[in-house]
C-alpha cells in the first residue's frame, strides 16, 4: 500500500490510476523525475537552436512533415496544433475517463522522453488534484498517431481555451483559470505534439472498463449461483477435479466461486436425489463461459498495465543527437484486446438471458412466468424481452473496430487502429450487461422465494436478503421497470458484489481462493 504515487518511477496499475483520478491517492513529481524532465526539455531546446530537422519540433505534422518551421515559429506551431486538432464531436466522455487521461499522460511525460516542460506537467497535476476536468468529446479519434482529437480537447485548457467541468458546472477554461488566479501555460517547442500524441484516450477507456467488467464478472457468478438455486440445479459440475483436467485458470476460478457459494446450501441438499441427470448448459457450463470471459479480462488487464507504463508519443527524445520518429502511438496493441473483451462481456449477457428464460418456463417446480396467478397477471414474461433486446444489441456491437482501417492524413497515416471505438463499444456492452444481470437477479430472487422455507448458503442468503430490502417479492403485476432500475443501481455501484464479499468474509469463506491476486485489479 503506497500513500503517494511517484510519477515516472512507480508502477502504474489499473487500481492506482483510478485512485489518483478520484483523489484517493496523491501523485507527485520527485526530484529524480523533475531532473529527468528538465533534461528532456533541454534536449529539445538544443535541437531548435542547432537547426537540426526533427519531426514535430521544427517541421509540420503528418503529411507536412517535410515542411521546415523557423525557430521563431516553433512555439506558435504548438498552439496551432492544439487548436486545429480539436475536432471531436458528440457527448463529453465521463469525467472519470478524462481524469484518468490526465493521470496517464503525466506518467508518460514524466519518464523523460517527450521534451515537455516541468511547468506543463505541474499544471496537469493541478487539474487532477483540483478536479478541474477538461471537456472531451467522445468521437473523432481513429486510434493512431495517437488519440489526436480527444487529447487536443483535453489540453486546450492549458492554454486558456476549451471548456472544463468545475464545481459541478461546465464552464469556459479561461474563466476558471482567471477565477483561480492562474495564467495559461506557455508551451515550448514539441510540447503540443507531446501532449496530443499518445494512446491515453484508448487507455483510459480500457482502465475504466476493466473496473466495470471486473464487477460484472463477479456479479454474474453471484447471480448465476442464485439462479441455479432457484432452478434447483446441481453443483457437481463445479467439482475442482473436473477443472483440474482442463485447467484454464478462469474456469477454475469461476468453479471455485460457484462451489463456495453453494456449499452447505439447504436448497441443494433438499434435491440431492431428485433424479435429474444434468442441467442445461447455462447452469452447468458457467465455469466454461464465465471463465472464458475472465480470461479475456485478464488478457486486457495485462496489456493495459504495459500501456499504463509506456511512452506512446512521437518523436521520442533520447538525447539532442538521438531522436526516433516511430509508431509507439499506434493503438492496435489495445484495440484488439478491447474488441476481445467486448465479445467476452457480451457472452456474459448471452448466457444470463438463457437462465432468465429457463426461470419463466415453469420447469423444475417453479410456476410459469414466476407468478402464481398467471393469466390475470403476466408476471415476469416481459422483462426477458428486454434481455433479448439487449443481448441482440450487444451482438451488433461485437464487430471488431480493430478489423477496420480508413487511411487519414493524406495517406501518411495509412493504417489506423480505430481503438477509440473499441474502447467506447466495450462500455456500451457493459452498460447493457448490467441491465441484463439486473433482470436475472430480479428473476433469481423471485425463484428462490418459491423454495422457502429452504435456505441457501450464507453468501447467497445475504445477497437475497439485500435485494429484498429494495425490491419485494411480486405476488401480482407491477411496474417492473422500477425494480430493474433499482437492481441495476445495486449492481453498477458494486453493492451486490460487496455484500457477497462481506458475507464470505464473515463466514470465513474465500470466494476467489488462490486466484485472488491473478484476477485482481491491482
Amino acid at each position: 500500500m503506497i500513500h503517494q504515487f511517484k510519477y515516472g518511477i512507480d508502477q502504474l496499475t489499473v487500481a492506482r490510476a483510478l485512485d489518483i483520478a478520484s483523489g484517493k491517492l496523491s501523485g507527485v513529481l520527485v526530484p529524480e523525475v523533475t531532473a529527468r524532465i528538465r533534461t528532456s526539455a533541454a534536449h529539445v531546446q538544443t535541437i531548435v537552436s542547432a537547426h537540426s530537422t526533427v519531426y514535430g519540433i521544427n517541421t509540420g505534422f503528418g503529411p507536412l512533415c517535410d515542411t521546415k518551421i523557423s525557430e521563431e515559429d516553433t512555439r506558435t506551431l504548438q498552439y496551432n496544433i492544439l487548436q486545429s486538432h480539436s475536432v471531436g464531436v458528440g457527448h463529453p466522455i465521463p469525467e472519470t475517463v478524462a481524469r484518468v487521461m490526465l493521470v496517464t499522460k503525466v506518467h508518460a511525460l514524466a519518464q523523460g522522453y517527450s521534451g515537455a516542460a516541468l511547468s506543463t506537467l505541474e499544471r496537469i497535476i493541478w487539474h487532477i488534484e483540483n478536479k478541474v476536468t477538461p471537456v472531451v468529446p467522445e468521437k473523432g479519434s481513429v486510434g493512431a498517431s495517437g488519440d489526436l482529437a480527444p487529447l487536443s480537447h483535453l489540453f486546450l485548457p492549458l492554454i486558456g481555451l476549451g471548456e472544463v467541468f468545475y464545481k459541478g458546472q461546465r464552464q469556459p477554461a479561461a474563466a476558471v483559470l482567471q477565477a483561480e488566479g492562474l495564467e495559461p501555460v506557455v508551451l515550448g517547442p514539441k510540447e503540443g505534439l507531446a501532449l496530443i500524441n499518445g494512446t491515453q484516450f484508448i487507455l483510459s477507456f480500457a482502465v475504466t472498463a476493466l473496473q466495470r467488467m471486473h464487477n460484472a464478472l463477479d456479479a454474474a457468478d453471484i447471480i448465476g449461483a442464485l439462479s441455479l438455486e432457484g432452478l434447483m440445479g446441481t453443483a457437481r459440475p463445479f467439482d475442482p477435479r473436473l477443472h483440474a483436467i482442463r485447467p484454464f485458470t478462469g474456469n477454475q476460478l469461476v468453479a471455485h466461486r460457484l462451489k463456495t457459494m453453494l456449499d452447505n446450501s439447504g436448497i441443494m441438499a433438499a434435491h440431492i436425489d431428485c433424479g435429474r441427470v444434468q442441467d442445461p448448459y447455462s447452469l452447468r457450463c458457467m465455469p466454461q463461459v464465465h471463465g472464458a470471459s475472465r480470461t479475456a479480462w485478464h488478457h486486457l488487464r495485462e496489456l493495459t498495465v504495459i500501456e499504463l507504463n509506456a511512452v506512446t508519443d512521437n518523436p521520442i527524445i533520447f538525447s539532442a543527437d538521438d531522436t526516433i520518429s516511430g509508431g509507439n502511438f499506434h493503438g492496435q496493441p489495445l484495440a484488439m484486446p478491447l474488441d476481445y473483451a467486448t465479445v467476452a462481456a457480451a457472452e456474459l449477457g448471452n448466457i444470463s438471458d438463457r437462465r432468465c428464460y429457463m426461470m419463466i418456463e415453469g420447469r423444475y417446480g417453479l410456476p410459469k412466468l414466476l407468478i402464481e396467478d398467471a393469466g390475470l397477471n403476466s408476471g415476469f414474461m416481459i422483462p426477458q424481452y428486454t434481455t433479448a433486446a439487449l443481448v441482440t444489441e450487444n451482438k451488433t456491437l461485437c464487430f471488431p473496430a480493430s478489423a477496420d482501417s480508413v487511411p487519414t492524413s493524406l495517406g501518411q497515416e495509412d493504417h489506423v487502429s480505430m481503438g477509440s471505438i473499441s474502447g467506447r463499444k466495450l462500455h456500451q456492452v457493459i452498460d447493457n450487461l448490467e441491465y441484463i444481470l439486473a433482470i436475472e437477479l430480479l428473476y433469481a430472487a423471485q425463484a428462490v422465494d418459491f423454495r422457502r422455507p429452504l435456505r441457501s448458503g450464507p453468501v447467497l442468503e445475504a445477497v437475497h436478503s439485500f435485494v429484498r430490502q429494495t425490491v419485494p417479492f411480486a405476488a401480482k403485476d407491477r411496474i417492473f421497470a422500477n425494480d430493474i432500475k433499482q437492481l441495476h443501481q445495486l449492481i453498477a455501484s458494486q453493492s451486490i458484489v460487496n455484500v457477497a464479499n462481506e458475507a464470505a468474509l464473515n463466514n470465513h469463506l474465500s470466494l476467489n481462493g488462490i486466484y485472488h491476486e491473478q484476477f485482481g485489479l491491482y
